[in-house]
């Protein structure tokens, strides 16, 4: 059975002040949640990952990189490996998030090289595929996943089975717009049968994780779709109360 996986990227944000007052709201209100099933995964920046690591308790509660480098070691100055990050805890790390594809022009190829090195750090790499406004309208969709999953597929081999695939349409993203939840179920639908024409078992146990605005009132609806196995969480991971409704949406409580 595919795992939920509720993940938080907090993106450029936190301090060591914030942090403690987040860890302390945040591990008070786990203490009524059942997260039976789930796993959270928390994704501050790198700084912040020992701080945050020894903060937050829970058996359920995983910590993850932002990002990390596509080289191992070396002179390559402001960058973080995987085996960095697994040495300060990390079980999962974002890959090809849209703003670094898009911010720091990383192609197809940085993206699988960068999930490739997680991999062999013992990492989970969360890879994100998605298309922009632009390319939906012209209904290029379909051609940019498929360009970009094409490339996870025979860059990773079978390998594949060791990662986690985000679709995050970039329109959604930071700017109030959200898929409905039938729409990102038929896109993940489509991602699902599209990798099932290479493997049908990898394509039935890849877990698939949808992120685009997600909020605490279209959580549930999204965790109810049968092809969305979980959540990857922007602006609204930062607001406890709310990341905790997030966190246990749809469950019967």
């Amino acid at each position: 059975m595919r795992p939920t996986l509720i993940i938080a990227n907090w993106k450029l944000n936190g301090n060591w002040s914030f942090n403690e007052d987040y860890a302390s709201a945040f591990s008070n209100g786990l203490k009524d949640v059942d997260l039976t099933g789930r796993q959270i995964v928390i994704c501050p920046p790198s700084i912040y990952l020992q701080q945050l690591n020894g903060l937050i308790l829970h058996q359920e509660i995983y910590f993850g990189g932002q990002d990390l480098s596509d080289e191992i070691s070396g002179a390559f100055t402001g960058e973080v490996s995987g085996v960095m990050l697994k040495e300060f805890g990390c079980r999962y790390v974002l890959v090809g998030h849209s703003e670094r594809r898009l911010r720091h022009q990383e192609s197809n190829e940085i993206v699988v090289k960068k999930a490739s090195n997680a991999i062999s750090a013992g990492l989970i790499p969360v890879i994100c595929v998605g298309e922009t406004l632009e390319q939906r309208q012209a209904q290029q969709m379909q051609e940019v996943l498929s360009t970009q999953v094409d490339a996870i597929l025979q860059g990773l081999g079978e390998r594949v089975e060791h990662i986690v695939l985000a679709y995050e349409p970039i329109w959604a993203i930071g700017t109030g717009q959200t898929a409905s939840a039938e729409q990102a179920q038929e896109v993940h639908g489509w991602l699902r049968e599209t990798i099932g024409k290479t493997s049908h078992r990898m394509a039935e146990n890849l877990p698939m994780i949808y992120g685009g605005s997600v909020k605490s009132d279209n959580a549930a609806q999204l965790l109810e779709m049968p092809d969305i196995d979980g959540l990857l969480v922007g602006g609204s991971s930062l607001i406890v109360s709310e990341f905790l409704s997030i966190c246990q949406a749809g469950k019967v409580m």
